[in-house]
């Protein structure tokens, strides 16, 4: 089976990465560590998921009407993930900054998978992607997830609820069907690719942790890029 990952990124700067199921709370742990780096003075840049201006609307508009077949739904998010990983990424990256990525490649293997694509062919799709000096992968259990997420809006989406699968006509249940598989995939990408695994249960304070000594010993030989300060029209470190 195709591997992306073969070797280390060689850019100065440090990739971050987290994954996990939705309602997992990965995204309030990256927030509040992008806040942590900042405030040590590390020069920092964040990207997300399916946020490329190049194809954002055209998966929108998919989504909405309901035409994306899983292996289209996989292509346009490996476009999407081609565009920042060529503008948002490795730019920083060679910058010699951190980035902090709310979500990576291991979201579409496990999404992608357990819509119907073949493990092998979305792994070969994204083997351009560099290795992430740092993976975490936030594990929640289902009743968790879902409980967290209609504390903050009334309804489950559609596609979160994978009801595009025909699993049930109970939002709820398609929920808990469509994210256990995800949950499960996650499982082997994890042990798979080395992500460590954060309890998502744990309170947001204990995890955050957790977090920040994983970065600590992930910084060790760390040496960030000066910020550059202008003076007299010429850049000095």
């Amino acid at each position: 089976m195709p591997q992306p990952f073969d070797h280390p990124h060689p850019y100065p700067g440090r990739l971050i990465i987290v994954e996990g199921i939705d309602g997992s709370g990965k995204s309030t742990q990256l927030q509040l560590l992008q806040k942590w780096l900042l405030n040590q003075k590390y020069r920092v840049f964040f990207t997300e998921w399916n946020s490329s201006a190049l194809v954002n609307e055209t998966i929108k508009r998919g989504k909405k009407k309901n035409l994306l077949t899983p292996t289209t739904f996989s292509l346009l998010h490996a476009t999407d993930f081609a565009d920042r990983l060529a503008h948002l990424i490795i730019p920083p990256l060679k910058a010699g900054m951190i980035v902090c990525a709310d979500r990576y490649v291991f979201t579409a293997f496990a999404r992608d998978v357990v819509r119907g694509v073949h493990p092998a062919w979305v792994r070969n799709l994204y083997s351009f992607a560099v290795r992430p000096n740092l993976g975490l992968y936030f594990k929640v259990p289902i009743e968790v997830s879902l409980k967290r997420i209609l504390n903050g809006r009334i309804a489950l989406k559609f596609h979160e609820a994978g009801m595009d699968l025909g699993l049930s006509e109970d939002p709820k249940e398609s929920y808990r069907l469509f994210q256990s598989q995800i949950l499960e995939a996650y499982d082997g990408i994890a042990s798979e690719y080395g992500l460590q695994v954060i309890e998502a249960t744990q309170t947001i304070q204990k995890q955050q942790t957790l977090l920040r000594d994983m970065v600590k010993e992930m910084l060790k030989d760390y040496k960030p890029t000066p910020f550059l300060q202008k003076k007299e029209n010429v850049y000095v470190a």
